[in-house]
Order: structure tokens, then sequence, then C-alpha cells
């Protein structure tokens, strides 16, 4: 497999996946500190020393522990088990079971999930209920529940369950544009169906596309993390030092199957709007903005840009969105609603959290100048 790597989704131990390319990382650039001596120079004492680390480390947001947020995070989170009652392939199957006189048995899988309402509204992954014919929920409290499927969306691996009880807890949500690389996140999940197991991490990467969703309109923007995630991990919580609800855990680079430091969670801005869709409509309704697109990057020096960053309008459909705005093929998209956009999963996450008929401004660059223009969203 490429680059000797494998990429599994968190809840299931089979079926992985090669990596479909390659990232290039730039190291940050050095910062240097100076410190006055007008006078003399500064005696190595407690004192100094403690002036010293406080001026250099005040904007550092390092929490002591994690103890408020896995506290606020644990009781909204759940276990799920999903079963699936076997299906022969084809007839030469059933008939072998048949003369045999064996019934196959279901088979049974794990996974996590996350209250998001009071009502009894669970997200999770739809790998981990795909295909099942009974789901059950174990709350943090032991509360077991059957649950019901209310809807599934492929593209971007998301779920949602529903069950019926009193006093649910549900978790806060967060901001996920507002994510920094480098913030302090939890994990929180059921990995080899240990319930209630929270590990910390930071935001490695955001706007992570690792090509492993085969929908048709996937859409990959990962939150990439160090947190440790592992099989039974998917459909649990990516949560900030705060303790709300920043993601939703999909999947794993592992070589052996395991943790090896590379977790991602789909943003839950993306997640509130395919919830929403699922629990009106049952399906999920998506805004499009009628371009063909890629990152500037791969067309760079073809065309002589002065750009790096942001997402080239290679072509547009006729009649769509960006057409009747007054975008144009070899327009740069640097920006929607003021959010930077450097790459084609950034763009997509925006769009895709959007519905038809939602108005966004986007930034392009044209000819080496900036505009801003109104896209109203069709469907």
């Amino acid at each position: 497999m490429k680059n000797g790597l494998q990429l599994v989704f968190a809840g299931i131990l089979g079926g992985a996946v090669a990596l479909s390319g390659s990232y290039m990382f730039s190291s940050p650039q050095s910062q240097t500190i100076h410190v006055s001596t007008e006078s003399q120079p500064v005696a190595a004492t407690p004192n100094a020393y403690q002036q010293l680390t406080t001026n250099t480390h005040t904007n550092i947001n390092t929490p002591k522990d994690f103890t408020t947020a896995a506290d606020k995070a644990m009781p909204s989170v759940v276990n799920i088990t999903a079963v699936t009652e076997f299906k022969a392939k084809n007839s030469r199957e059933l008939e072998f079971y048949e003369y045999f006189g064996v019934k196959p048995k279901p088979s049974e899988s794990t996974g996590s999930g996350v209250i998001i309402s009071p009502k009894g509204y669970i997200v999770t992954n739809n790998h981990v209920v795909k295909r099942a014919t009974e789901v059950e929920v174990t709350l943090f409290d032991k509360r077991k529940f059957k649950a019901k499927v209310v809807g599934t969306d492929p593209s971007t691996d998301l779920a949602v369950l529903k069950i019926e009880g009193a006093s649910l807890p549900s978790m806060e949500f967060a901001n996920s544009d507002e994510a920094k690389i480098g913030e302090w996140v939890l994990a929180v999940g059921s990995p080899f169906e240990l319930s209630s197991t929270v590990t910390a991490g930071i935001i490695s990467a955001k706007g992570r596309d690792i090509d492993i969703l085969k929908d048709r309109y996937s859409i990959e923007s990962f939150i990439q993390t160090d947190a440790a995630v592992n099989p039974g991990n998917s459909g649990g919580a990516l949560v900030n030092s705060s303790g709300q609800l920043l993601g939703i855990n999909t999947a794993i680079i592992a070589p052996s199957g395991t943790y090896a430091g590379y977790s991602f969670a789909v943003p839950i801005n993306l997640v509130k709007k395919v919830v929403q869709d699922l629990m009106q409509y049952g399906e999920v309704k998506r805004g499009y903005l009628g371009v063909m697109i890629q990152d500037v990057s791969t067309v760079t020096e073809e065309l002589n840009l002065n750009i790096s960053e942001g997402v080239y309008v290679s072509e547009l459909v006729e009649d769509g969105a960006a057409e009747a705005a007054g975008i144009k093929k070899g327009d740069v998209i640097t920006e929607v609603n003021t959010i930077n956009i450097k790459s084609v999963p950034e763009l997509q996450e925006q769009i895709g959290s959007r519905n038809p008929g939602d108005a966004v401004t986007l930034t392009v660059l044209r000819d080496q100048q900036e505009k801003q223009l109104v896209v109203k969203l069709k469907n």
C-alpha cells in the first residue's frame, strides 16, 4: 500500500484501504524573543525566572487537566452495538448452508455515538450501523435502549439514531470553524468495547482529505488529531477543552489496524447541517455552487499564478449558482463569508454545511484583484 500505510474506519477491524495521496508539511517559522537588559543583566533568581516565563508564555492556554471537559462530555457519549442478520450472497451459498443444516449466526459490531438532544437523538457514523437489523445503545449510566435509525448519509459517513428515554444528557456544540491547529482536544468513546474511554491530544491539521468516502458526493474535510482513537471509537465525540462537541471521530491511519497517531473527525459545523436534514427530511439536501474546482497549487506553475493557497475554478456549470453570480473560469476562491479557504476540502466543508437557497459571499482573486460576489446556492 502507498507509503506503507493503511487507513481503517475507527469502528471496524477490517476493510482497510490505501491512502490516495501524500501531504506536504511546512515547519512554522521560528520566533525570536528579545529580553531587555537595559540597566544590568537579569539575575538568575526565582522572581526573574518567573517574570521571564510569564512574559513569554502568557498566551498559551494549557489546561491544568481535562477533568472538567471529561465530566461534561462522558455522560452524552454512548456505546452502540449493531446486529446484522446473515444474508446469503447468492443462491449457491444459501443452498450450501441449507444442505448442511447450518443456520449462520448474526454478526455483531460495536461503535460509539453522541446524544445531541434531550429528545433522544444520537449522531454516529454510517459505517457503524450500515445494514444493521437491530441497534442497541448503552448509556454512560448503563441504561440500555433499542434504537431506531432515523437516517444515514454515506457522503459524510454520518447517521442519526433515536431512542425513547427520560433524563437524557446531551452535549453542547462548539464552532469547528474557530478550532485551531495545536488546540487541546479529547476523544471520548468505546475503543475495543471499553466504554467511556477518554484520550487527549491536539488538533494536528484541519481540512484533511484522506479519500476514504467513495460516495459520489462525498465531503471530506476532516479535523486531524493525535488523540488515541481505535476500533470502537467510531461515532464518538471529539471535544474541546471546554467539553464542547467539536467533531465526530470517524477514521484512523494505522499500519497495524490500531492507533498510530493519526485520527480524523467530521467537524461539528458540517455534522449539524447533516443531522438537521436527516431529522427533518430523512435525507440531506445540499446546496451547490455549480463549479469544477481544484487546489490552486496544482495549476500555479502552469498558469503563472502568484498565489499558492485557494481553490481554482476550472469550469462552470451552465445556469449554475456560480455562473449566475458572476464567477468566472480562472477565478481563485480564497474566502467564504470571511473564512479563509486554502483547499478544495475546506471549500466543500463550507458549502456542504449550507442549504439550497442560502446566500454566501465568496472572495475571489481575478487578474490579481480581489472581488466579493454573493452566490445563492442551488440544489
